[in-house]
């Protein structure tokens, strides 16, 4: 059961909500500075656009490799300040607050959540970050704390929906990374209860944050809990036996080291924690500076004033907006006085006056409705200010989309007039992009050592800590100093050195050792002696996991292409991972003893502190005696491993903020920076180091509030907002903090709109037929159509003038084990459809099909996997709703699943996600669903169906398909309708074939290059009987004569002429529906 979270919202009703929190001091350290230097159709309408000549070699060239001092410092001041903050009361103990999770947060205590003030301003800064910190931790660590209070109260259950468990959790080793200590460990996946395809599986993200619990036979004890993050899980791990992944543990004095200790760990199926790690960092940080647009955003005052630089100077060049014969027109002007009037074809009126906005306001927001064109405002945008940029003086350019494909499309769009760009985070799938990567870039243009850097000090440091830790664990290694040490157990030195036995117990046992050695031949060392049969192997029995069935995961069809993986956290970017390399040190501890009871260990303590010579403790007690000594050798090796653990950790980030102060070199070179809406958290240090001016957000309204507030750097003078605050909105893991009373979800991008700040609104659409473009009116009111769509030539793909339907049916819905809807025969029907356009000609890149479940994701695509054709189609596009903001494609089947006797629509009740399913198609829209469910649990929806029955009617409970040929329509209204049908109608096809028969199939679209004739062949041999076969075979005959005349041809090795003479037969002219063709086979009379 979900935990309770409450709200003390002012004038609404509590919700009935609580949620668990503790906050506790954090430890930084840092190595002190040196005082020494240191539009839609987007494609079309960029067609004509100049492309730039690539200077940036000249520009790189121009600079020196020497480091700016002043940016360096600003690194490390940066740092230095994390590190001070610390609360001064109860009110602001959040801002020393742990940035991982502690066991306390996720175990105990409850804490007020303050809701997000949507409709009236904040009283101050500090409760508004407050107040947004205290949301977001919650959404990013409830998940994982409603997991274990829910494992804790049946510790016996298998994965759930909520989470997930692994047993027999062992640590196996360490690597001593450059992003830190990171501990190896072997688990198993039985409680999963099926086999895990790990290529494909959402499991143990990197990034990810767990509970290792210790295994107990009985209860749980969550007060030896520690909280660990997912560093790193390559393929070749997981496809171990058992499988194998390096995690970071959350603090150095938790760290574990006991390879005989088993654990249980547990996962939580939502909350990705590394998408707000950064964030709540920086909110953290951005209470100790000054806060550019805190009049806008925590006080709601109107932005009326243009950003200072522009007030300072503004004259502007806005000829990029112009033709080039109206350039001269537009390359001077004063944007603070009379705004001219738009160029010729170039931009819309809304878009002229959305560019107005934004050179005249210093927080600017355009709102852009489906297809109206918001990238290329934003291009166009970033074209005058790179243009306005002096490249001696100012900063770079700051630009930030929410997914790593938007970025991408972004930074493509602006190479078109600067190729001097920077993109931080390696996600990008574009390989023109990926070259412009700071990881990249990095390695292309090498800088000089920089004199008094921290890079090159930590790193030297970190190898010399490298060498201590690993000579910490060498008790573990096969082989020690001690010579009495074996590869099996330690020996007495170790021990005493480690202070779990005296110096005289350490004599006696090598004395009665020695005294064995010398009688016997066996040649063991003192401890084996000495426990003789109480000790015993260790060896983990892993579950074998011999499922027959594997878990079915979003990726697990073979035909569907892996979809990119938009981890716009960067934790996946190849500089992390090269951060992850680094010295390998495995753990043994082969033998052990039983462990005793509480009392016999009791009592064996009390032996081994009063005992000096061991040999004097009866064979029956060696065993307790020596669990007593194997666990005080541990705890010293892990007090002396977590002690330089702590040092270690301190040398990581001071080695971060050493590479960052040579990173920082390059972007101060580059003339726009690009990176993730999360990446302005997690890069904040660089960020803010480059001190920009300006910065612009793509698809600003899907982005929860924080990540944008933090963006919001001391230098910012200019902050650009592009988006629709009426399509989807930012995502919460925690379900409980979406809508009232928290409202989470709601973005800075819609609060502000909300409460009346200026904004501009592009309407002019240039995607949808105005015939399914309608169906958004009641959401768009004053949106228009332009012309180019108004007047667009449409092709036909089998369904005659039918751009849009609505097909109504009765046919239930399902859940699957993940309790996602789907619906089987709706899924049936859809895929029969989409075959259907596929036969007629419409490629598999040109339709999408989209649904609001993934359960009805998969369900589609299992049902196009059975049509043989489809299976080898590279790429067959069926999304969810959620994951296609921004996308469209020419035709768009919309699957809507829901039918239950309930009523209830889900998702679809979610006027938002509703207007981005409405809005995707071009030039082709056609929807399945019930029509009563939908029109009885929505207004939106209710109106969308009434339009839908209005003229021209395009909704029924059959759905009217269009042979091309015959021009027949047929009414398919049951899945098994499809069956039959090849592309066309159910008459027989009748086109005449190159052999001169009629095709023997139902009417189809596709070519008839590859029909095989079934008629019979009939042709007179010269044997002088007619061909036995069928048209489509080669001619034969069962007499003597053709069996001789086959006889002598095979031993001639050349034809003999026992088939008709060719020359004697005349051509046959053919008409097939491709055209006329003339070839040379016989006619058939």
């Amino acid at each position: 059961m979900a935990s309770r979270r409450r709200s003390t919202h002012g004038g609404r009703e509590p919700g009935n909500h609580a949620s668990r929190r503790s906050a506790v001091d954090t430890k930084n350290t840092f190595i002190p500075p040196e005082t020494g230097e240191m539009n839609t159709e987007l494609s079309e309408r960029f067609k004509s656009a100049r492309r730039y000549p690539n200077t940036h070699n000249a520009v790189s060239n121009a600079f020196d490799d020497r480091p700016n001092p002043t940016l360096c410092l600003d690194i490390r001041d940066y740092y230095m300040k994390q590190r001070q903050i610390r609360a001064t009361s109860d009110k602001d103990a959040w801002l020393s607050q742990d940035e991982i999770p502690t066991k306390q947060e996720l175990a105990v205590g409850e804490a007020t959540l303050l809701p997000n003030k949507i409709d009236s301003p904040y009283k101050s800064k500090e409760r508004y970050l407050k107040t947004h910190y205290a949301l977001l931790r919650e959404d990013a660590v409830g998940c994982l704390r409603d997991a274990i209070q829910d494992f804790r109260q049946d510790p016996a259950t298998g994965d759930t929906t909520k989470f997930s468990v692994y047993d027999q959790v062992h640590i196996v080793g360490f690597t001593f990374a450059r992003r830190g200590v990171a501990a190896r460990i072997k688990f198993t996946t039985r409680r999963a209860g099926r086999r895990i395809k790990w290529a494909n599986s959402k499991r143990l993200v990197s990034g990810s944050i767990v509970a290792l619990i210790p295994a107990k036979t009985k209860g749980i004890d969550l007060n030896d809990m520690v909280v660990a993050v997912i560093a790193a899980r390559p393929l070749a791990g997981l496809l171990c036996e058992p499988p194998e992944i390096d995690i970071y543990f959350a603090r150095p004095e938790e760290i574990q080291l006991d390879p005989q200790k088993e654990w249980l760990m547990i996962e939580a199926k939502q909350g990705y924690f590394e998408a707000y790690r950064h964030t709540l960092k920086a909110l953290q940080k951005l209470s100790q500076e000054t806060f550019p647009m805190c009049d806008h955003i925590c006080h709601l005052s109107p932005s009326v004033h243009p950003p200072a630089y522009i007030h300072e100077n503004p004259t502007l060049d806005l000829s990029a907006a112009a033709s080039v014969a109206q350039k001269p027109e537009y390359s001077k002007v004063d944007v603070t006085k009379d705004w001219p009037s738009p160029p010729a074809d170039s931009l819309d009126d809304t878009q002229w006056e959305a560019l107005q906005e934004i050179f005249t306001k210093r927080l600017a927001i355009v709102q852009g409705p489906p297809g109206t064109g918001k990238t290329y405002v934003s291009r166009i945008a970033l074209e005058i200010l790179h243009a306005n940029r002096s490249t001696a003086s100012d900063p770079p350019i700051v630009v930030a989309a929410q997914t790593n494909h938007a970025l991408d499309q972004l930074l493509q769009h602006i190479s078109v007039f600067e190729p001097n760009y920077i993109r931080l985070g390696g996600r990008s799938t574009n390989p023109e992009v990926q070259k412009r990567a700071l990881f990249a870039v990095r390695k292309s243009e090498r800088l000089k050592p920089m004199p008094g850097g921290l890079l090159g000090k930590t790193n030297s440091l970190l190898n010399k800590q490298i060498i201590t830790m690993t000579e910490i664990l060498e008790p573990f290694a096969m082989s020690g100093p001690d010579p009495w040490s074996t590869d099996q157990v330690s020996g007495p030195k170790v021990l005493e050195k480690l202070g779990a036995i005296s110096a005289q117990q350490a004599q006696s046992l090598e004395d009665g050792a020695s005294q064995w050695v010398s009688t016997t031949t066996a040649v063991e060392g003192p401890m084996q002696l000495w426990l003789d049969k109480a000790l015993v192997p260790f060896v983990v029995n892993y579950t074998q996991e011999k499922y027959g069935f594997e878990e079915v995961e979003d990726n697990d069809l073979e035909f569907e292409q892996l979809r990119e993986n938009e981890d716009s956290t960067g934790v996946n970017d190849e500089e992390d991972i090269e951060l992850l390399k680094g010295p390998w040190k495995e753990l043994h501890d082969r033998f052990m003893v039983q462990a005793p009871s509480p009392a016999d260990l009791t009592r064996a303590a009390k032996l081994l502190d009063t005992v000096s010579d061991l040999w004097k403790i009866p064979s029956s007690w060696r065993g307790p005696v020596y669990h007593v000594i194997q666990s005080r050798a541990k705890d010293a090796i892990a007090a002396k491993f977590r002690e330089a653990a702590v040092v270690y950790g301190q040398l990581v980030k001071d080695n971060l903020v050493g590479k960052w102060e040579q990173d920082v070199i390059h972007l101060q070179r580059a003339s726009i920076i690009g990176m993730t809406t999360t990446g302005l958290s997690k890069y904040r240090t660089l960020v803010s180091a480059v001190k920009p001016k300006i910065i612009l957000i793509e698809e600003a309204a899907e982005v929860l509030e924080a990540p944008i507030a933090v963006a919001c750097v001391e230098s910012l003078e200019h902050l650009i907002l592009v988006g629709d605050h009426q399509q989807l909105q930012g995502h919460c893991s925690v379900k409980d903090l979406e809508g009232e009373p928290f409202y989470l979800n709601v973005s800075l991008f819609e609060r502000l709109v909300r409460n009346n700040m200026s904004f501009k609104m592009l309407l002019h659409q240039r995607r949808m037929m105005p015939e399914f473009r309608r169906l958004i009116s009641v959401l768009y009111p004053h949106l228009r159509d332009h012309p180019s769509v108004v007047n667009r030539a449409v092709k036909s793909w089998g369904m005659g003038k039918i751009t849009s339907f609505f097909f109504d049916h009765d046919w239930w819905e399902a859940k699957d084990e993940s309790l996602s809807t789907y619906n089987p025969e709706e899924a049936k029907f859809i895929a029969g459809f989409y075959r259907y356009l596929y036969k007629n000609g419409i490629g598999p890149s040109q339709i999408t099909v989209l649904t609001f479940y993934n359960g009805q994701r998969k369900r589609i695509l299992v049902e196009l996997k059975a049509f043989p054709e489809l299976r080898s189609v590279s790429r067959i596009n069926v999304k969810t709703v959620d994951s296609y903001q921004g996308e469209e494609n020419d035709i768009v089947i919309l699957s809507l699943a829901r039918n239950n006797e309930e009523g209830k629509i889900g998702f679809l009740s979610n006027v938002n996600r509703t207007c981005v399913a409405l809005s995707r198609a071009k030039y082709g829209f056609y929807l399945f669903g019930n029509a009563r469910i939908l029109m009885n649990g929505s207004d939106l929806w209710n109106t969308v169906l009434t339009m839908l029955e209005a003229n021209p009617k395009r909704r029924g409970d059959v759905l009217p398909i269009q042979c091309k040929r015959h021009g027949r329509t047929t009414l398919m209204k049951y899945p098994v309708d499809w069956e039959n049908n090849e592309g066309g109608c159910m008459q027989p096809c009748e086109t005449i074939l190159r052999c001169g028969h009629h095709c023997p199939h139902l009417c189809h679209q596709d070519s008839h290059d590859d029909v095989q004739c079934t008629h019979d062949c009939y042709k007179t041999l010269r044997c002088g009987h007619e061909c036995s076969g069928l048209c489509s075979q080669i001619c034969f005959c069962t007499c003597e004569a053709f069996t001789k005349f086959n006889q002598a041809e095979a031993m001639a090795g050349e034809p003999v002429g026992l088939l008709p003479d060719t020359n004697a037969e005349r051509g046959n002219k053919y008409e097939d529906v491709w055209g006329s063709q003339t070839n040379g086979y016989p006619s058939r009379e």
